[in-house]
């Protein structure tokens, strides 16, 4: 599988575009995804699903032209639905402007597949109620959103989040995976769940 990286909208959030035998998927468009859309016609992918890991206004600003361009269907658990109804989920937060609202479908936390291979959609809230993360044991890959940064964690000073929740979902949901699988933030560099266990500061106090 291969991942590319773009950095969407005024918060530069990582997008994620999952390749595989010439279909695609798609992880939290945070903005503008012209870019996205580009590499797609021009390697002739065919995109098979759009996740979104939470509803924060910077990772789903994309969500509703990349699906009308597509046709690929969004994903997401709709326990974050109320979210936009919100100016943290819709816009209009610190100023910016509002997102275009979009269809959805649920997700439900469990074992799926995408592009061929098998993923566990795991149930990781904290930063927000319904944020879950796509972990992807064949390409050693997790994809957690605003969960887990390197060397930090996800604010949980917004409407929703908890603080004891978010450090729960990354000690029982990502530290539980295989130290080498490579952790895609939604903001910044990846990492590892290794690295993190061992010199993450927010996690001094448990024992591994």
């Amino acid at each position: 599988m291969q991942i590319r990286t773009f950095a969407l909208g005024p918060l530069q959030t990582n997008c994620y575009l999952l390749i595989r035998n010439g279909d695609a998927v798609v992880v939290d468009p945070g903005g503008d995804p012209s870019a996205v859309l580009n590499v797609l016609r021009n390697e002739e992918l065919t995109l098979t699903h759009i996740l979104n890991t939470h509803f924060h206004f910077d990772h789903v600003g994309g969500n509703r032209k990349l699906a009308q361009e597509t046709g690929a269907p969004i994903l997401a658990d709709e326990k974050d639905a109320y979210l936009l109804e919100t100016e943290l989920g819709r816009g209009g937060f610190m100023g910016l402007p509002a997102i275009e609202l979009f269809e959805y479908e649920n997700i439900e936390p469990g074992a799926t597949s995408f592009l061929g291979l098998d993923c566990a959609v795991l149930p990781t809230p904290g930063h927000s109620p319904g944020s879950v993360s796509f972990h992807f044991p064949d390409a050693a890959a997790v994809f957690v959103g605003d969960l887990l940064f390197n060397r930090s964690i996800g604010r949980t000073d917004f409407p929703g989040g908890d603080l004891d929740v978010l450090k729960n979902s990354v000690v029982g949901q990502i530290f539980t995976l295989p130290p080498e699988t490579v952790v895609y933030s939604g903001h910044g560099d990846p990492t590892t769940v290794g690295d993190e266990m061992r010199h993450n500061p927010f996690f001094t106090d448990f024992s591994f």
